[in-house]
Formats: C-alpha cells, structure tokens, sequence
C-alpha cells in the first residue's frame, strides 16, 4: 500500500486529492494537513509520498520541504518523495524546490488519471514533471545553478549503458520500468542510476533529468527513439 500525505491550505483541494487517490487500488492517504502542521505530520505518519502545495499563506512549501530535508539530513526525519502541487509555474518556486529535492511537480488542474500516475512513479522510486511546467523547470534550474554546465559535460563522461538509464531516467520511468525496458535485473538498473548520479556530481533524479534534457538524450516529438549522444 502506498501512504500518501496531503499538504495544502485549502481543504476543497485536499478532499478532492483524497477523494481521487482513494479511488485507486494500492493507495492510501493516511493524513492530510494545512502548511502550519506539515512537518509534524510527515513525521508521524512518515509517507511514501507528500503531495506539498508549494504556495501557503503562513508556511509555504519551500519552508516545509526545507525543514523536512535538514532532519533528514541530519538522521531524525522522514523523507518520502515530494511531488509539489502549484496553480501556476513560477520560476523561482519551481526552480527552489527542485534545488531542495522534489521528484515531481504537478498542475492542480492536473487530469486523475496524471495524479494516480504520479503517486505511483514517485513511490516506485522515479521522477515527474507536469508538461506545463516542465521549460520553466529546466530554464529555472540552469539558470540558478552555477555547477550546471559542469554537471552537463559529465554527461559525456557516462558509460553507454549508463546514458540509457539516464536518457530513461528523463522521461520519469522508476527503476522497475527502466529494468523492464531494457531487459536488465532492478538491482542492476539500482546500480546504474546511483554510479550516474554520483557522476553527476550527487544531483537527484529529477536534476538529472533535467540535465539529460538539456545534453540531448530525451526523446523529442518526431524522434525515432532516445539520443544517447
């Protein structure tokens, strides 16, 4: 069973969250909460995945993801896979949170089906971006991050085999889907993803999706598969 915390201000969006995610087999939300309860809350019920409304009015959800990051940084926190819920695709929010280390972003207009999907990527271990915040990521991350360019030049330091995990790593597969695509063990592709990420210069998987997009190996519309260049 995936548990899921739910974190926005509004209790609407909460309910109709919960309302959703009880809908799918294999899915739980074992609490949901205002900003001001946040970190409390994922300590407790310690979540496979927070659903984190990035703008709140008393404490945002750059405040929350931050302080939970620290106490499990420091060995007395939680951390689940943070998807960040947001109206729009401000830059500096979208940007922050994916230095802080958020898996996902999602639209709260986002279709159902897109949220159970997202729930369960995130729980499997991968990443996802909303298609309509995915350029304001990318720009926004690139933009902020002087280690940026160095970190797309090591793409060509990977190994082929590590390119391809990459390449699907960007298009937000988890470690069972990539196993599954390339025919390889999910211990082997466990391997792979931690070998390249530390390549990377220890960016999570998101960042590294972001820099696989920005080197050229995600798939683009017309392409006849992925560009491991």
């Amino acid at each position: 069973m995936i548990r899921v915390v739910v974190v926005d201000d509004e209790e609407l969006v909460r309910s109709g969250v919960r309302l959703i995610l009880g809908s799918a087999p294999g899915i739980e939300v074992v609490a949901e909460c205002a900003g001001a309860q946040a970190v409390s809350t994922v300590q407790q019920t310690r979540p496979d995945v927070l659903l984190l409304d990035i703008r709140m009015p008393h404490t945002d959800g750059l405040a929350v993801l931050r302080e939970i990051r620290t106490r499990a940084d420091a060995g007395d926190g939680h951390w689940p896979a943070v998807c960040m819920l947001t109206t729009f695709d401000a830059d500096d929010y979208l940007s922050a949170a994916l230095h802080l280390g958020a898996a996902g972003y999602l639209l709260k207009d986002a279709d159902p089906a897109r949220l159970i999907e997202t729930v369960r990527v995130l729980a499997d271990g991968g990443s996802t971006l909303d298609p309509a915040v995915t350029p304001t990521v990318i720009g926004g991350y690139l933009h902020r991050s002087g280690d940026a360019p160095e970190a797309v030049r090591a793409v060509a330091a990977l190994t082929p085999r590590e390119r391809e995990v990459l390449a699907l790593l960007a298009e937000g597969l988890s470690n069972a889907l990539i196993a599954d695509r390339l025919g390889l063990a999910h211990g082997t592709v466990k391997d792979h993803v931690s070998a390249l990420l530390g390549k990377l210069g220890g960016l999570n998987r998101v960042q590294a999706a972001v820099l696989a997009d920005r080197a050229g190996l995600t798939r683009r519309d017309g392409d006849s598969g992925n560009n491991t260049r």
